[in-house]
């Protein structure tokens, strides 16, 4: 699994995005020494670079340009600066993404593995797994026992953020901002339809009981 590199300077936040990154199947380095941060870099050789802007020392803005010229990695910022003049400047320096704290966690998932697919990393493969779903992202199928069912865009990112999050409780506000995000503008009575659409086409493929409804919590894959 890829690499990614965490350069936050609150010990808390940091700390949690490694836990949740492990937990996904990530190897995470955390950087704690903020001296000499591309050097380190170069040394691990990171698939993706999470980065914040309120750094001690080098702000993550000069630390961005830096880290380009030290590796190939992807860079995402992750900061509660939300201003859009900050946003255009991260890009402009060479920042891959732009997630703005506190994040939706399937959210912050979805865009390192869309970050990664991009850079031709290791999640360069279009397919998720779980169980015996298996998904195609850029066909936009899923697929168990042989039998295969295309999917509308909605229902694809839909099961996709619980794919990504499998045997979690997923809020159904947690998947509005996921497809908002993808610039799916969807309401609550819209998710409903989708999520009703979504396990008719499982149904098709033998797996009718796929998603479960978590009663005043969401549903769970």
């Amino acid at each position: 699994m890829p690499k990614i590199m965490i350069i936050e300077d609150d010990p808390a936040i940091r700390e949690e995005l490694a836990l949740l990154l492990e937990n996904e199947g990530y190897t995470t380095l955390v950087i704690k020494r903020f001296t000499d941060i591309p050097a380190q870099a170069a040394q691990e050789h990171p698939n993706l670079i999470l980065l914040d802007i309120g750094l001690p020392g080098k702000d993550g803005f000069s630390l961005c340009a830096a880290l380009r010229k030290a590796v190939p990695a992807p860079v995402i910022f992750v900061t509660s600066r939300d201003a859009g003049a900050d946003e255009v400047r991260a890009l402009s320096l060479g920042g891959d993404d732009y997630i703005t704290k506190p994040y939706s966690v399937p959210v912050l998932l979805a865009r390192i593995k869309a970050v990664l697919r991009r850079s031709g990393g290791p999640e360069q493969a279009d397919l998720l797994e779980a169980g015996e779903l298996r998904l195609s992202l850029t066909k936009g199928a899923v697929s168990s026992g042989g039998k295969a069912v295309e999917l509308s865009r909605n229902e694809l990112q839909i099961l996709a953020c619980l794919m990504v999050r499998t045997g979690q409780i997923v809020s159904r506000a947690d998947l509005i901002d996921a497809l908002w995000d993808n610039q799916i503008y969807i309401d609550d009575n819209t998710l409903s339809v989708n999520m009703t659409r979504l396990r008719g086409k499982l149904a098709e493929i033998g797996l009718p009981d796929a998603i479960k409804t978590r009663r005043g919590m969401g549903y769970q894959l």
